[in-house]
């Protein structure tokens, strides 16, 4: 197999102005209801990128859990790699892919943690399992085997049962956009894209080159 002879035309549908929203979350909620919708596996799947101390690019996929007061959220360990990074630099890209629907969205703005009550408030509807393993993982450290982790996970169960606390190193955070940009796949590569800036007190749309 050539990769470089995988090749796809883009039919499906097209972005105009004057057919999207004047608020980009807005746009974004329509769009996370067309993939749910059309069945996309994972729709809330998205890429973080980051940026680390040295200034060399990171990314990860991860998921989205919500759209909340201007402002994108998600939750993970502070103490992570990402975590790291958002703490030198808050600053990220999430992106989106919805390649069944043949779209695609970025968002760029600052990071900021949410407040610990909102950080409980979703670390409690987790799963038993997810909560416990909160408090087994050193994310991104070295693990020496399977077991380690396995064995790590028993410790949790054991001293937490079925309550376990939120860690002090795991909650969520918020991504204020400063630009929200909507991909739509168009024929001969002519691609619709569309980016909003806040302008105002509100928001401008501009259409950029494919």
């Amino acid at each position: 197999m050539d990769i470089a002879d995988l090749r796809q035309e883009y039919m499906r549908d097209g972005l105009a102005e004057a057919d999207a929203d004047a608020d980009p979350l807005a746009q974004f909620r329509r769009w996370m209801q067309d993939a749910l919708s059309a069945g996309v596996p994972l729709p809330n799947a998205m890429t973080l990128a980051t940026v680390s101390p040295s200034g060399a690019p990171d990314a990860r996929v991860m998921l989205l859990k919500g759209v909340e007061r201007g402002a994108f959220v998600f939750f993970t360990n502070y103490e992570s790699r990402k975590g790291r990074e958002l703490a030198a630099r808050p600053e990220a890209c999430l992106v989106f892919l919805w390649a069944e629907l043949e779209r695609q969205v970025r968002v760029e703005g600052r990071v900021e943690r949410l407040v610990p009550a909102d950080s409980d408030e979703y670390f409690a509807s987790r799963p038993l399992g997810a909560r416990l393993s909160a408090w087994a993982s050193r994310q991104s450290e070295p693990v020496a085997d399977r077991k380690a982790l396995e064995d790590a996970l028993e410790v949790s169960e054991r001293r937490y049962g079925e309550n376990p606390p939120r860690p002090p190193h795991w909650g969520g955070y918020r991504l204020v956009p400063q630009a929200i940009e909507f991909w739509q796949g168009r024929a001969n590569r002519l691609h619709d894209r569309l980016r909003y800036r806040p302008q105002g007190g509100g928001w401008k749309i501009e259409r950029l080159g494919p």
